[in-house]
């Protein structure tokens, strides 16, 4: 499966700074610990319109066929089949900000927010 370490650093750079500011807004805490991947990729829409969206994958040189593909990898992989339909940018970067968020968040076992801090930091 692809994963962050397929892609360029300039995913792993915005994502880890996505997180960081989850930390620093008090939204990643140590007591939502199993939710933390919730809270920075799921609870909302990481990008908002098609366009911005286009330009996002533009902007880290992504092929929006090349993005579709690893949602629907992830699907097949997680799921057994595929649940959604990647007809557009939107969607497809909030789905792969999803799947690369959680790798970023699960590549290790992170004890704490100190921890998980510390990780982003690095990639930054």
């Amino acid at each position: 499966m692809t994963t962050l370490n397929n892609l360029n650093n300039s995913v792993k750079t915005e994502l880890a700074n996505h997180i960081l500011d989850k930390i620093n807004q008090g939204i990643l805490t140590n007591q939502n610990k199993d939710d933390w991947h919730f809270y920075a990729f799921n609870e909302d829409y990481y990008i908002i319109g098609y366009y911005q969206a286009s330009e996002w994958l533009k902007s880290h040189n992504i092929g929006e066929f090349e993005a579709a593909g690893i949602c629907q990898e992830y699907e097949k992989e997680n799921f057994g089949e595929l649940i959604n339909v990647y007809d557009n940018s939107e969607i497809t970067v909030n789905m792969l900000a999803y799947i690369l968020g959680e790798d970023l968040i699960h590549s290790n076992d992170f004890k704490n927010v100190k921890k998980l801090k510390k990780a982003m930091k690095q990639l930054i």
